[in-house]
């Protein structure tokens, strides 16, 4: 069966963090403001509105008008082109089961799954066709931690669905690697739906890795990028900078000559940045989302309080 990779792992910090937000952050009543019809019409900001769970947009070029918010309620929230990811844990489930929401553009429901773990990243790849997750999990003999990842993929053309990706067959300074400690996260899609970019993270290390899709393989480009996304024309990865335990820059990437640019953020980031368009990267920061020039110049910009997961539609 054709298999995707997609997995987390970091510091037990890194790990620690994740969880306790997502199990504080999720509400556990209803709330009482009334629900918006919200769809994936183009010029949106959207995002999960932190104090209720739910799902809100506001127009991106007016980000401090009053949003609307919908009935959606999320742990994790994507988009990209007429296709949506919803991951919402389970209320009561221990250990945590999640939720996988495949919507349309009317946040319609198309397929749900339900997986073990808690959330963590979740990605739509910029043709729609694919929406790609990652949990955190307990209970693998490796992880020191006592932590670990699954990571799934829906293809929403086929249907085709994979649960968990453990393998991807990588090259690291040219030669196969493979190790029990191996995990992939932060994955990336190019618009053709084939290429992509991972993190693959093993022996306290993590490389950026190129990859193929449809061969399932892949090759280290280059070592300390985290969480890499790539920018609408395919030239530049965003990503986090390990600087030291539990702290991260972003920084962006050059592909064609691996210069590294740091960005105007100085705080630290653990969040899978999302490019608004070619020249500004969008992250959440503190429970709200921010802005930042790609070239590294000017300074980080509020966009919205109250929020995490932007999404951008075109």
């Amino acid at each position: 069966m054709k298999k995707i990779l997609l997995a987390i792992a970091g510091t037990v910090v890194l790990v620690a963090a994740a969880v306790a937000y997502t199990v504080s952050a999720r509400p556990d009543t209803a709330d009482a403001v009334p629900a918006a019809k919200l769809t994936l019409g183009p010029g949106q900001l959207l995002y999960r509105n932190v104090s209720t769970g739910r799902i809100a947009a506001v127009p991106l070029n007016d980000p401090k008008a009053s949003p609307a918010i919908s009935g959606l309620k999320c742990d994790r929230f994507a988009v990209a082109k007429q296709t949506a990811v919803c991951l919402a844990v389970e209320p009561g489930t221990l250990p945590a089961v999640t939720d996988v929401i495949v919507l349309d553009e009317y946040l319609h429901v198309r397929h749900t799954e339900s997986v073990s773990g808690t959330p963590s990243r979740a990605r739509v790849s910029p043709d729609g066709m694919l929406v790609y997750w990652t949990v955190f999990v307990t209970g693998d003999s490796y992880a020191a931690t006592g932590f670990s990842t699954r990571a799934g993929i829906y293809e929403v053309g086929t249907g085709a669905l994979v649960k968990t990706v453990e393998e991807l067959a990588v090259q690291v300074d040219g030669s196969p690697y493979t190790a029990p400690d191996v995990n992939y996260w932060g994955l990336t899609f190019a618009a053709d739906g084939n290429r992509f970019y991972s993190t693959l993270g093993t022996q306290g290390k993590t490389y950026l890795i190129e990859g193929d899709y449809a061969k399932y393989r892949g090759k280290a480009l280059r070592e300390n990028v985290e969480c890499p996304s790539l920018s609408p024309d395919g030239t530049r990865i965003a990503f986090k900078k390990k600087i030291s335990d539990g702290v991260w820059r972003l920084s962006v990437l050059d592909l064609a000559t691996m210069k590294e640019i740091p960005l105007a953020e100085t705080r630290s980031v653990d969040d899978q940045a999302l490019w608004q368009d070619d020249h500004t990267v969008l992250y959440g920061l503190g429970n709200a989302v921010w802005a930042v020039p790609a070239d590294g110049s000017g300074a980080p910009r509020k966009l919205v309080d109250d929020a995490s997961s932007p999404a951008v539609t075109g």
